[in-house]
């Protein structure tokens, strides 16, 4: 896993942190890092079926230029993840690092994050390719931990062609 020499940051729209009830820009910031943590791990084989349903609210939504979808919390998801962790493996995916989030509040118990990544993949016979991307998640906290409930990001694999990775 490649370390980060900076700590990610976290910025927000607009200031409502003295809101009852408001989102905390720290719960959300831990709960990305706990996911980066999470992504790094499964790359590595050691996927955690429970850790992942514990990460997505028990309905969620996705939107990318292949379309939308939406989706259950359920033995299909955590089925379909530990396929598309094999599938990151198999395509030379080494790390997942987190290098910012950006909230934007909806309202005391919604926002959206706003999460850019890289991620850095093995390429035969060239160097390694570190590639930045944004997702932006949108994120619930009812009681206790953040949860993401939905998901909006760009066209991955054009990304991916368009860097030799696939």
């Amino acid at each position: 896993m490649i370390s980060c020499l900076d700590a990610p940051s976290i910025t927000h729209d607009t200031d409502h942190d003295s809101r009852e009830g408001q989102i905390v820009d720290a719960s959300v910031r831990t709960f990305f890092e706990r996911y980066e943590r999470f992504f790094n791990r499964s790359l590595n084989g050691d996927m955690d079926p429970d850790e992942a349903a514990s990460l997505y609210a028990s309905a969620f939504i996705a939107a990318s230029p292949s379309g939308v979808m939406a989706g259950k919390n359920d033995a299909q998801l955590r089925g379909a993840m530990a396929q598309g962790y094999a599938r990151y493996r198999e395509i030379g995916t080494k790390a997942m690092t987190l290098r910012h989030v950006r909230l934007s509040p909806i309202d005391d118990h919604h926002c959206v994050a706003h999460v850019a990544w890289t991620a850095t993949y093995a390429r035969k016979d060239r160097p390694d390719i570190a590639i930045d991307f944004d997702v932006h998640y949108l994120v619930q906290k009812l009681d206790g931990e953040p949860k993401v409930f939905g998901w909006v990001s760009g066209d991955e694999q054009a990304l991916l062609k368009a860097h030799g990775i696939i």
